[in-house]
This record gives structure tokens, C-alpha cells and sequence, in this order.
């Protein structure tokens, strides 16, 4: 199962699926906007991508991920732990959180939302 803020699809860490363009693209198959993701990124990030390193099924599905998020700690234990998202974890904030938060303050805020709105419970097969 996954957690979803109204329209939103968050991560394990608090960022927002929804709102990513590679995650986006995916859910419509359409490879023209992967093409633009990529010479966007390509352009912001100076590496270059291919339309097809544009694949996202979001943080926590089975696959595809895209560039970090299959390495990611933060999702590991998210996984471990069998938590819908960090929000519903026994031991939030924990201290790799914290620390990401002070990069992603946004990340921080989606889940405080979220802790407010439900109860800890693990995830659901």
C-alpha cells in the first residue's frame, strides 16, 4: 500500500513522487516527455541522460527506480521495517532522517503532515 496525501504519492522519506518528473513520465509511458526530462537534467545536473534512464515506478514500488533512489538507505529500511512511508515508523525522526531533512526541510514537513493524520502501522501486503 501505498501513502497518498490526497493527490500526492510520498516516499519513504518524504518527498513527493507526484511531483517528479521521471516518476511522471512513467506513469504516462510517454516517451517524448522523457526525452525532455532528460535534456533538462542533462542541462542542470551536467551529466547527460537518455530518455531511457527515465523510469520511475515511484520509491516504493518493486522497480523501476531512478538514478539514487534504488541505493537509497532512507527506502532500504523503509522496506525493512515494512512502513507505508518514515512517517508511520516507531522510531521517527530517526537520526539518517534528521539529517536529510536539513537538505529536503519540504521532505520534513510532508511527513510531519502525514504523522499528524495517522497512527504508526506497518505496511500492508
Amino acid at each position: 500500500m501505498w501513502l497518498i496525501l490526497m493527490d500526492e504519492l510520498a516516499s519513504c522519506c518524504g518527498l513527493l513522487c507526484s511531483e517528479c518528473p521521471a516518476y511522471l513520465a512513467t506513469q504516462k509511458n510517454d516517451d517524448a516527455e522523457r526525452q525532455n526530462v532528460a535534456e533538462l537534467w542533462t542541462k542542470e545536473y551536467g551529466r547527460v541522460f537518455k530518455k531511457e534512464d527515465i523510469n520511475c515506478g515511484g520509491c516504493m514500488s518493486n522497480g523501476p527506480h531512478f538514478g539514487y533512489c534504488d541505493k537509497c538507505e532512507i527506502r532500504a529500511c523503509g522496506v525493512q521495517k515494512k512502513v507505508e512511508n518514515c512517517a508511520f515508523c516507531p522510531d521517527y525522526a530517526c537520526e539518517r532522517l534528521s539529517a536529510f531533512f536539513a537538505n529536503a526541510p519540504k521532505a520534513k514537513e510532508n511527513l510531519d503532515r502525514v504523522g499528524r493524520n495517522n497512527t504508526h502501522r506497518t505496511k500492508k501486503s
